[in-house]
């Protein structure tokens, strides 16, 4: 079956897995995120749902085609039933003097409802009926047994609750065929624990909605999402390093000397730099597990990722891909990130200058309003020019901590404007290296929410770039890279003496980047008022929150991108 969506041709699979239809009951938004986007999280509830439900997923006994054979019992039942359009794996199906049953095992408590049960767990359950029907059962009603509460409650099937599940297989068609997410609920206490509300993001997208144009800053909403990510990066830059893995370790040796190790299961990303060797007993947890693999050079140069199967939402992509053909949307969204980037470029200054000029911040104010009026990509670039103009010719006022130069070879934290490929004094240097970090954890967010990092909007998709991955990274330069530089120098973190000189070429040493990296990460996970939500999250999630909002845009949900600005 397919639909005419957008110009492009839907194509709706013949049959739907049953537990779809208690998603749709519960939350369209949620059915549509997971069958029609294909996009799906974990936490700590959906887990725990998987391992009390290791049980009945063994396939044990066997259901007989003669339906009026003697007692059997069988579990982790496949059927299909093309007339319904159903299909759905039964946890367990019971036979007995020709009736057939079947039992849905649920991780929570029995509801306190007169029903004793909840509309979208019913559902789910008369259309495993109705496939036991199909295919030529006897099947009248079933039970949900809710393990928390150690409960059995029996459902009938009547022709009421027959209908509504047959209409809820037609819904459900309808929503997929037109290519529309329905909108969050309204301020719901399901997307409190729902294990998608960061993919969803149910408050911030209502609140952009109603809001349009208006958005109102510093509007607080609930925080859903968590803070924090409970896993983090693991670096390793040791040269002749192998990642291997032990259990659920990833271990870090050297000709058979341990350096270290780490948990697998609180690993967001593994980072090596040069001549560091992973397993392919490592490398396939990693692809398994979704966790990228980032390589760079010795010096910190981004060359690429290795990662699993790209992302299931294809409907995002194409998007995107739509997106980036069209000019206007191509330019408003150009125009709010160099906006961003400019107001935070100069909040920075006037946080950490010693004396900055008049000029310089008015300027700077100036130019972010002028890149929200620009009427073509060349005017930007013009713009974006001579902002960053007047913030490097400013950027040394941020330096507190200066080094007596000892001799003309001896380096130094002067900083006379912005330079690279290759940077030739140790600010620059600083500064290439906290780029490169940064386009590399939005490379990372990119996939992970299921753009294509290298299509941007501002940035050209030339020379194998990640155009957009460095779209994104544009209003967190200041915020994270910039900041964590200036940060590094001034608390004395890394010195003049930590960095060596190859030609005009200067870098950090070995210590240093571990240093570095380490100030850069402490920056990644500090907390932060996000601008618009009011919540205080991690820099690291406010990368992925922007991305998706990113996402949300382009895909019509949303009119305007709310840039990540701070005051």
């Amino acid at each position: 079956m397919t639909t005419e969506n957008s110009g492009v041709d839907s194509e709706i699979p013949e049959l739907i897995p049953c537990r779809m239809l208690n998603e749709y009951v519960y939350c369209p938004r949620l059915a549509y995120i997971e069958w029609v986007q294909s996009d799906f999280a974990d936490n700590f509830h959906t887990v725990e749902g998987r391992n009390k439900h290791r049980v009945v997923d063994r396939e044990t006994g066997k259901l007989p085609e003669d339906t009026g054979c003697e007692d059997f019992e069988a579990r982790s039942v496949w059927l299909s039933a093309p007339h319904e359009r159903l299909t759905s794996r039964m946890d367990l199906v019971t036979g007995s003097s020709g009736e057939t049953t079947v039992v849905d095992y649920k991780k929570g408590a029995v509801p306190a409802n007169p029903e004793r049960s909840w509309p979208s767990d019913r559902v789910q359950l008369c259309a495993q009926g109705l496939v036991l029907r199909e295919n030529g059962h006897a099947c009248d009603h079933g039970i949900l047994y809710y393990i928390a509460s150690k409960t059995k409650v029996e459902i009938s099937f009547t022709e009421e609750l027959v209908e509504y599940t047959r209409q809820t297989v037609r819904d459900l068609i309808n929503l997929a065929q037109s290519g529309q997410i329905p909108l969050p609920i309204e301020n719901s206490a399901k997307c409190v624990g729902c294990s998608i509300a960061g993919i969803c993001l149910p408050d911030e997208t209502n609140l952009i909605v109603r809001s349009g144009q208006d958005l109102v800053k510093d509007s607080e909403i609930r925080r859903i999402l968590p803070a924090r990510d409970d896993s983090l990066p693991l670096y390793v830059q040791e040269q002749g390093a192998v990642i291997s893995k032990s259990g659920e370790l990833f271990e870090i040796s050297n000709k058979k000397i341990k350096l270290g190790q780490a948990r697998i299961f609180e690993t967001s990303q593994v980072s090596v730099f040069g001549n560091v060797q992973v397993t392919t007993q490592a490398l396939r947890e990693m692809i398994y597990r979704d966790i990228p693999l980032s390589f760079f050079s010795v010096g910190g140069w981004f060359y690429g990722l290795a990662h699993g199967m790209s992302h299931k939402n294809v409907e995002i992509r194409r998007s995107q891909f739509n997106a980036a053909e069209n000019h206007d949307m191509r330019l408003k969204l150009s125009s709010s990130i160099v906006s961003a980037k400019i107001r935070n470029s100069r909040t920075l200054l006037m946080r950490n200058h010693n004396d900055l000029p008049n000029e310089i911040s008015a300027r700077l104010k100036r130019l972010a309003s002028e890149s929200l009026q620009a009427t073509s990509t060349e005017s930007l670039l013009g713009v974006e020019g001579a902002a960053a103009h007047d913030y490097f010719s400013a950027f040394s006022g941020m330096i507190k901590q200066r080094a007596r130069k000892e001799d003309e070879s001896a380096l130094t934290f002067d900083f006379n404007g912005r330079n690279r490929r290759p940077p030739t004094d140790p600010v620059n240097a600083m500064l290439s290296y906290a780029y490169s970090l940064l386009t590399k954890d939005l490379t990372v967010t990119a996939f992970f929410v299921g753009l294509d990092p290298f299509l941007g909007f501002y940035h050209r998709p030339r020379f194998g770039r990640p155009a957009l991955a460095l779209d994104l990274m544009e209003e967190f330069r200041p915020l994270i890279a910039d900041s964590v530089v200036i940060s590094v120098i001034n608390n004395g973190i890394v010195t003049p003496g930590d960095f060596i000189r190859r030609g005009p070429s200067v870098a950090l040493n070995d210590v240093a980047r571990k240093k570095f990296i380490q100030a850069y990460e402490n920056r990644m996970d500090s907390l932060i008022a996000h601008p618009v939500f009011g919540y205080r999250i991690s820099y690291r999630r406010a990368l992925e929150v922007q991305t998706r909002l990113m996402a949300r845009v382009i895909s019509g949900e949303i009119p305007d991108y709310p840039a990540f600005t701070t005051r």
